[in-house]
């Protein structure tokens, strides 16, 4: 009889968390091991395999041909091991758990305080949450459900719509003391516009006149933010005048330490919110009972 290897599926995480993040020591972090762990994990299925895998002589982690065509079917596996407890899971009450991603504003206005809630409705349940702003393939991260902000690109991932938020242009009250509000978008450059260091999906700031045109302006500040949440902080100090969400700055209009800027040009455009998740079979009930508390107890604007 064939042995037994109940550590594969493990092995070959492990190998792909290494390959997706670049290296044993991201890999190691994530994974809450040591890198020499990992480094021995990976010399053992190197080992089974009687194939090298990956190449060490240089800093940044290099597969060999082998370890491309392992690391391809890895995915498949993997993934079809997640169809497989999707499937067995799809009757169950919900338990286990739950692998959520978030970018940071999301996940600190909402995800955050909502997660009590939801854990008391679901106990069984355990929710593992990444906040971050970088977007992840969902099959290589193993993520069961990822917050989008933004137009979404063509993908095989099911959405469901959470809402919409309005964008607006703000400034705290401080800056607006010492130079002054614009009372035209032409008035924009003689300030100092804070604009993010990722690439965006327009140009720049759309502004829209009583005629209906609609001109665009590019933030050309003194300073680029890689998120939106140290962005809001940023403004809140003082710096400059920014182009953020309603969903993320809403507390801090209505207490007044953000400021509207130019609403009469504000053509209205939204951003959409959604919680993507891979289709393709029976949802696990933990994941089915979290898109559905989200649609429940979501608010924007």
């Amino acid at each position: 009889m064939a042995r037994i290897d109940i550590n594969r599926s493990g092995e070959m995480e492990v190998f792909v968390r290494a390959v997706n993040l670049g290296g044993f020591s991201a890999a190691a972090r994530a994974l809450r091991m040591t890198p020499s762990a990992v480094s021995k994990l990976i010399a053992r299925l190197e080992a089974r395999l009687g194939a090298r895998l990956v190449n060490r002589s240089t800093r940044k982690l290099q597969l060999t041909p082998e370890g491309s065509a392992f690391y391809e079917r890895a995915l498949s596996i993997l993934a079809d091991l997640d169809e497989a407890e999707r499937s067995a899971a799809a009757g169950a009450a919900p338990r286990g758990r739950l692998r959520v991603n978030t970018n940071v504003p999301f996940g600190t206005h909402y995800l955050i305080p909502l997660l009590p809630g939801f854990l008391a409705r679901h106990p069984e349940v355990i929710v593992e949450m990444t906040l971050t702003d970088t977007v992840i393939d969902l099959l290589a991260d193993r993520a069961d459900v990822a917050i989008r902000v933004g137009p979404l690109k063509s993908s095989q991932l099911v959405t469901r719509k959470l809402g919409e938020s309005r964008m607006m242009l703000v400034a705290a009250p401080s800056y607006l003391e010492k130079h002054g509000t614009p009372q035209h978008p032409e008035d924009l450059t003689r300030h100092n516009l804070l604009g993010f260091s990722f690439a965006r999906q327009s140009n720049g700031w759309p502004f829209k006149d009583r005629k209906g045109n609609v001109s665009a302006v590019v933030p050309t500040g003194n300073a680029q933010i890689s998120d939106g949440e140290s962005m809001r902080l940023l403004v809140l100090t003082g710096l400059g005048i920014s182009r953020l969400s309603r969903f993320h700055i809403g507390p801090d209009v209505e207490a007044g330490r953000l400021v509207p800027v130019l609403e009469a040009y504000n053509p209205g455009d939204t951003e959409s919110i959604h919680a993507v998740y891979v289709g393709g079979g029976h949802l696990p009930a933990r994941v089915r009972a979290f898109l559905d508390y989200l649609v429940e107890t979501v608010r924007l604007d």
